[in-house]
């Protein structure tokens, strides 16, 4: 534990390290505050061998992670502050599903990492559904148990393609040194120690990501491990998401406790303190993703939205709950019209761009370049634009790949209502695309709803920060608000242009979806 003597210049600080796809970041917070002292960020790579095919190198992720955690140490000690005394807690906030397995003894990976995007195992889905009783290939047959749909996108399949695939887990499995994890207890294991007693944990957030633990016990599922065939040893302990997991062994921060795990859309809904029934939150980055909080109760959904675990505040709490709606393509369009089509130079020109032109031009982009997430879930959908003419201008198709991640957020709140019976009054944003206000101006106009946007938008590391000074006592979660100023998008189109558009949007998923069958 660390020491506390002595004058703290900061007072207390409580660590976060966000390991997103696209970068990591260790953020250094004030406690009971949004208020960042210091970070440092850094990129990631996508390695990608196939088409179809995402993936990362584990210990690329743990090098990223390591320096950024010792460039702001560096920078917490040139304002003045002390990392053994000032810094609390740590808490770790994750990209989810994103699957790795490794050596127990020797720490090494046996493979890359199977990121969340990748599209490998659609093969694995059917040969799943094969075995569904009574041969009725439903892929909500598991649902039941862990709320989820049998999905390429879950962390189970990728484990399974992994263990039908690849020799040297096959060969770790047989010897018992095989360890499997999601990014969270990667870190974890690592932090703490590694192969010399690191914690194996995960939380309940990303365990129920992975379609092996049962939504309602919070425990591995017999009929979930028997249905994937993945034996229990190799997967982590199943934690709280408030608890010290243990005393890191990494020498910048060594004995300071690791106490807060969340998965980074769970996370956001905590750093934008939706802690209650009926609060919702969406997270603008590589992918979007909506969560509503459901309170202690799992809501079954019958819209394409999926049932999760949104945090457990400590070992003896009751779980809360979300609905959970995930767009599988946001911020990558973007990332697409840079290095595919060079019709922009960065994510940050996108506004600009799509100014250049006075409307849409009635062109529409579904960018299903991994297939449709929430609510329609085709694994075998395309990218399609439609509309195209010859007065179609660069503007009219970049404002059409950001004005797609408003019309999917549409589709995955009429769900969210349908399922709730309580429809949303207003929605909270966070993430990088936030920063493009037009953009959510669009977005408020497309759902006939305000858009709230709050000044500190890095809401996924403020969650990660809350839960870990919480487990230690140095966050008040429940009672001290961290909630900011927020700017207010509010709808300015009739509702008619409001229903005309997005009549239109749904004809072009109807170009989109069931690719396979064209064939």
């Amino acid at each position: 534990m660390s020491t506390t003597g002595g004058m703290k210049k900061f007072g207390d600080l409580v660590g976060s390290i966000d390991e997103g796809t696209s970068s990591a970041r260790f953020l250094l917070f004030r406690a009971e505050t949004a208020e960042v002292v210091c970070f440092h960020q850094k990129e990631l790579r996508l390695i990608c061998p196939q088409e179809g095919w995402v993936e990362q190198d584990p210990h690329e992720i743990l090098s990223v992670v390591y320096e950024c955690i010792e460039r702001t140490l560096e920078k917490l000690v040139e304002l003045g502050g002390n990392p053994q005394t000032d810094i609390v807690a740590i808490g770790v906030t994750n990209q989810r599903e994103t699957t790795i397995v490794w050596d127990r003894t020797t720490g090494e990976p046996l493979y890359n990492a199977i990121v969340w995007q990748d599209m490998r195992t659609s093969s694995t889905v059917d040969q799943l559904l094969e075995t569904v009783p009574n041969k009725t290939k439903n892929k909500n047959y598991l649902k039941p148990l862990c709320g989820l749909p049998l999905s390429p996108y879950f962390s189970a399949v990728k484990l399974r393609w992994l263990l039908d695939n690849v020799p040297k887990v096959k060969g770790a499995v047989r010897a018992g040194s095989c360890l499997f994890g999601t990014v969270d207890t990667w870190l974890i294991w690592n932090l703490t120690g590694g192969p010399d007693g690191g914690a194996h944990v995960t939380d309940v957030s990303n365990a129920s990501r992975t379609m092996l633990m049962n939504i309602e016990t919070l425990k591995y599922d017999k009929a979930l491990m028997k249905f994937f065939d993945v034996p229990l040893e190799i997967l982590p302990t199943i934690r709280s998401s408030s608890e010290v997991y243990g005393l890191i062994k990494f020498r910048p921060l060594q004995h300071i406790p690791l106490a807060g795990c969340l998965g980074d859309q769970q996370s956001a809904l905590v750093g934008q303190e939706c802690l209650t029934r009926g609060r919702a939150k969406a997270t603008y980055g590589t992918g979007c993703f909506l969560l509503y909080n459901t309170g202690t109760a799992v809501i079954d959904s019958y819209h394409g939205l999926i049932s999760t675990v949104a945090y457990q505040m400590g070992p003896d709490a009751l779980p809360v709950y979300a609905l959970e709606g995930s767009v599988a393509v946001a911020g990558a369009a973007l990332g697409w019209l840079r290095d595919n089509l060079n019709l922009i130079g960065g994510a940050s020109e996108s506004e600009s761009a799509a100014l250049e032109v006075e409307n849409n031009g009635d062109v529409y982009f579904v960018p299903a370049f991994s297939g449709l997430y929430a609510p329609y879930w085709d694994p075998e959908a395309r990218g399609v634009i439609c509309g195209i003419t010859e007065d179609t201008q660069r503007g009219h198709i970049v404002r059409a790949a950001l004005e797609a991640v408003c019309f999917q957020v549409r589709d995955i709140l009429d769900a969210m209502n349908n399922d709730s019976g309580t429809p949303l009054q207003k929605l909270k944003v966070d993430g990088g695309m936030t920063a493009n206000a037009t953009m959510m101006q669009w977005q408020a106009d497309l759902i006939g709803l305000d858009v709230l946007k709050p000044k500190f938008v890095e809401t996924t590391a403020l969650g990660a920060a809350m839960v870990a000074g919480r487990a230690v006592g140095k966050w008040d979660i429940e009672n001290v608000s961290v909630e900011s100023d927020s700017t207010v998008f509010k709808p300015q189109i009739s509702e008619n242009e409001r229903d005309v558009r997005y009549k239109r949007w749904k004809m072009a998923i109807e170009r989109a979806v069931g690719w396979d069958k064209c064939l």
